[in-house]
This record gives structure tokens, C-alpha cells and sequence, in this order.
């Protein structure tokens, strides 16, 4: 059977020397020490710095809540506070424990922008949605139209603005677009004007037509009396004189009037024997000797 034997010889003399390893096991234990405290200092600055933000956030929130900032603009920049401050106690933590800060931003900075290019259409979205919170041309509950596409606001999100649809469809718009398209707000204004137009045959007396459109405006009391209703002939179509309504209500009861204003036309025009014309081509054929 073979034995191992440890070849002193092997060995370094200084590692064999008690002095020398008592002042490496004391080196040892000076570095433990070191980083125990470093470790423990970060422990206590972290669960410190947390409390600081987080009472600096609800501070934030609360002069917001004080200014009567809109509710999106709030959590925004709330959040927005939360995050610079953390990154502010994390490069603390890290120059506590004596990382090299500088190296450190440089090689954050150089993942940020790699990360930036990728996601160069979400940053796009970002600023959109900074936009929005600042000039804010919406906000939540408003009606809106704009790319195409109409719905309530429900939410402006940091990348998306959330609209619900009338019949219930959930549409996620992106900020960037959003920001610098057209935005038709339906909302902003208390009063809107409803506009219908309506054609009746010709040789229909106009002073009738008048006369019951003007009745069924003011058989309403949701249609207000300033701005005045407007009733008038307003072209001469192929098949039909056509007349226009404008009359104004609070934006509210703007589709209430709206489908009104049309139920009431045809009702009290069939009762009136007041004929609505469809488009008609009337063709003459040449006879052939």
C-alpha cells in the first residue's frame, strides 16, 4: 500500500512560520472586520434611505394633492421621485462598500444605452406620456378621437393611454404617436352643437318644413335657447331641398338630442304626409326607328 507523505521541503519556510501565519490569520480578521462594518453600515443606510423616500414621496404626493395636479400627473412624478431616489441610495451602497462608483456609472450608462437602442420606440412612448401629464391636451374620463380611433380615456399610462370604446372595447394607444397626433376632445367644452341635415321633395312648402322643425326644437327643454337654434335651407340636392338644424346642448346630452332631434323629424313628417326622398337616377331611353 502506498503512502503520501507532505514533503516539508515543498512548502514555503514563511508559511511555516507561526508569525507569519498569525499575522495572516490577523489580516484575515481585519478584513472581516472591515467588511462586517462596511456590510452592517449598508444594512442600516438602506432601510434608512428607504424611509426617507418614502416619506419624501408622500410628501410629493401630498403638495401635489394640494396644487389639485390631475391624478395622473401625481403618480407619475410620485413614481418618478421613488425611482431617482433609489438609484441615488444604491450608488451609495455601493460607494460604501468601496466599489468604484466611475466604473460603476460607466458600465450603467454603456447597458443604458445598448438597452435605449433596442427600445427606442418605448422611450419615444415615454416622452410621449410626459407630454401628455404636463400638457395635458386629455384626461382620464375624457372622450376622445385621435388616431383613428374614438373611446373614453380610462388611464394615461408612461407608455400607453387607455381608451374604452362605447360598446366596451378596451384600446391601448401608444404615447408617442398619441402626443403628436391630432387629438379631438370632446369633452373640454360644456356646450356642443348638434347638426343634422334633412331633405324633403321639392314643391314641400318651406314655411311647413320650418315650422315643424322649429316645434320640435322647442318641444326640448334639453336644447338650449343661447346660442339660438338655427333652422335653414341649406342646398339644392339632385333628388331634394335639404334644410340643416344646429342647435346647442350641454355636451352631456349631446346623443340624447341627437337621436331625438331624428326620431321626432320622421315621425312628425310622416304625419304630415312631408315626404324624406331616397337618391333616384331617372333614365330616359331614346327610341330606336
Amino acid at each position: 500500500m502506498n503512502i503520501y507523505q507532505v514533503d516539508n521541503n515543498a512548502i514555503p519556510k514563511e508559511l511555516l512560520n507561526p508569525t507569519a501565519i498569525e499575522k495572516l490569520l490577523d489580516k484575515l480578521l481585519n478584513l472581516g472586520y472591515e467588511l462586517g462594518i462596511k456590510i452592517i453600515t449598508c444594512i442600516v443606510v438602506y432601510y434608512i434611505g428607504r424611509f426617507c423616500i418614502k416619506w419624501v414621496e408622500k410628501l410629493v404626493y401630498r403638495v401635489l394633492e394640494r396644487k389639485k395636479i390631475d391624478q395622473s400627473v401625481k403618480s407619475f412624478l410620485a413614481s418618478l421621485v421613488n425611482i431617482t431616489l433609489t438609484l441615488m441610495l444604491v450608488m451609495s451602497i455601493i460607494g460604501i462598500l468601496g466599489i468604484q462608483t466611475t466604473s460603476f456609472a460607466a458600465l450603467v450608462a454603456s447597458a443604458g444605452l445598448a438597452v435605449g437602442m433596442a427600445m427606442k420606440d418605448n422611450l419615444g412612448n415615454f416622452a410621449g406620456g410626459v407630454m401628455i401629464l404636463f400638457n395635458k391636451p386629455i384626461k382620464v374620463g375624457d372622450y376622445i378621437s385621435a388616431q383613428g380611433l374614438e373611446g373614453t380615456v380610462r388611464s394615461i399610462g408612461i407608455l400607453y393611454t387607455i381608451l374604452t370604446t362605447v360598446d366596451n372595447k378596451t384600446i391601448y394607444i401608444p404615447n408617442g404617436p398619441l402626443s403628436t397626433g391630432n387629438i379631438l376632445n370632446f369633452s373640454t367644452q360644456t356646450q356642443r352643437r348638434v347638426d343634422i341635415t334633412i331633405g324633403v321633395d321639392y314643391g314641400t312648402p318651406l314655411d311647413k318644413v320650418k315650422d315643424i322643425l322649429n316645434e320640435i326644437i322647442g318641444s326640448n327643454s334639453l336644447i338650449l335657447t343661447t346660442p339660438e337654434p338655427f333652422v335653414g335651407l341649406a342646398k339644392l340636392n339632385d333628388s331634394s331641398i335639404d334644410f340643416v338644424i344646429r342647435v346647442w346642448t350641454k355636451s352631456v346630452n349631446y346623443w340624447t338630442v341627437y337621436f331625438y332631434l331624428n326620431e321626432s323629424i320622421y315621425d312628425k313628417f310622416t304625419k304630415s304626409d312631408i315626404n324624406i326622398p331616397f337618391p333616384q337616377l331617372t333614365v330616359h331611353m331614346a327610341n330606336d326607328k
